[in-house]
């Protein structure tokens, strides 16, 4: 083969290529990642793997998948969806140990304003894994700050064990009464936890007095 045939081989390779994309159209640009990234990634899913009831890693591991998903997607009306898609996935994926809690707490959040009574069957599910009260505890406090007190009240009073649990569930409790307006409730509850020594309930009570006095003081409707 002369020189000439030996240059035209090679300028069609080069070619060739080139033809097939621009035959096949334009492509998405890659994202182009660090290379810490998905060691980090490895890293989260090792700790969850070994405690799926980790908060601190689960919350850095959906904060990647949820700006995986939202980059991945083109579709601005449709990215919530799918962000929020991207986060039940890991919580669901975590949630089938059967050491798993914290995860079903979330799946709980997620669903709460759309799937009421799956919301409070899984927060249910969560706290009979979890002995010491903490899943309970969070479980309050999560319905606490998404405006739901009544809902908290209801899933506190069912599951509360004031001798067993960790002394943060009763005052969850006690806090979700108060909110609901149940202060007898809430001040029965108080005592209760008052029972154990190291429950320390001075504030709550200074609260609940407090908040006793406005409602007398306030005129009736």
């Amino acid at each position: 083969m002369g020189l000439l045939d030996r240059l035209r081989g090679r300028l069609r390779a080069v070619a060739a290529p080139v033809a097939r994309e621009k035959a096949a159209g334009p492509r998405r640009r890659r994202r182009v990642v660090g290379p810490g990234a998905d060691d980090n990634q490895v890293s989260l899913r090792a700790r969850l793997h070994d405690d799926p009831n980790d908060a601190e890693a689960f919350a850095a591991l959906a904060e990647i998948v949820r700006r995986q998903a939202a980059e991945g997607h083109e579709d601005a009306e449709r990215r919530p969806r799918a962000v929020a898609d991207a986060e039940w996935a890991l919580a669901e994926e975590l949630a089938h140990s059967s050491r798993a809690w914290y995860p079903l707490i979330e799946l709980g959040r997620l669903s709460l304003h759309e799937d009421l009574e799956g919301a409070q069957r899984r927060l249910g599910i969560a706290v009979e894994r979890e002995p010491t009260g903490r899943a309970l505890a969070e479980s309050l406090a999560m319905l606490r700050r998404e405006g739901m007190p009544e809902v908290a009240l209801s899933l506190g009073v069912g599951h509360w064990r004031p001798r067993e649990h960790v002394p943060a569930a009763g005052r969850e409790l006690v806090q979700a009464a108060a909110e609901a307006g149940r202060i007898a409730e809430a001040r029965r509850h108080l005592d209760a936890l008052a029972e154990r020594p190291d429950a320390d309930v001075v504030d709550l009570r200074d609260q609940l007095d407090a908040l006793a006095a406005r409602r007398k003081a306030a005129p009736s409707a």
